[in-house]
């Protein structure tokens, strides 16, 4: 479920301190009820998912068409990522985050873990068009037990970048987040890897 930017930016979450540049894009509630322990299963899940296996034709479509186009306009190449086109958000934590776990690397998507705290976890991705952060985090919920949240925050890389961003903000609202919130159910209630 799509939540206000409230929820996010309301929580003194450590992420702030880090990307006051960065512009908020989304904050969604993830089906994954469990109790205050239960933050390493979404962690791990999350660094195991991938593109390729949503449940949806449609946004599998649109992934693999993004891919290409990253490919062959040269969006996605490697002096175009983290540590080449933007420097690594790691090089802005706190001592106390830096010296701390980063968190797991991902199997698939082109993600790099930030810092993870006990109900914190941030990774980063960069391209030509965006510097990216997805930042998950472990709440209360209202039935007394706990559940993730889900913030994207943005930089876009120019007019470009900004460009790009309102181009494809009907199909993550309409295409990509409603059935990868269903994958993410049905991975949490199967207890397996998220994808």
């Amino acid at each position: 479920m799509k939540l206000p930017n409230t929820a996010h930016t309301s929580p003194p979450w450590r992420i702030h301190e880090i990307t006051p540049d960065f512009r908020l894009y989304d904050v969604w509630a993830l089906p994954t009820p469990g109790g205050p322990g239960d933050f390493p299963r979404l962690v791990r899940q999350t660094a195991s998912g991938d593109t390729a296996d949503n449940p949806s034709r449609a946004a599998r479509a649109l992934f693999a068409i993004r891919w290409k186009l990253g490919e062959l306009l040269g969006w996605d190449t490697r002096d175009s990522g983290v540590g080449s086109r933007v420097p690594t958000l790691r090089d802005r934590l706190p001592a106390d985050l830096r010296d701390g776990p980063s968190g797991p690397e991902f199997d698939r998507l082109p993600f790099s873990s930030v810092y993870l705290t006990d109900d914190e976890w941030a990774s980063e991705m960069a391209n030509r068009t965006v510097h990216a952060v997805m930042h998950l985090a472990w709440v209360p919920d209202d039935t007394g037990g706990h559940r993730g949240q889900m913030a994207v925050l943005v930089k876009p890389n120019g007019l470009f970048g900004k460009v790009y961003m309102a181009a494809i903000a009907p199909f993550r609202h309409l295409v990509v987040y409603p059935p990868l919130m269903r994958r993410i159910a049905q991975t949490w209630q199967a207890g397996s890897p998220a994808a």
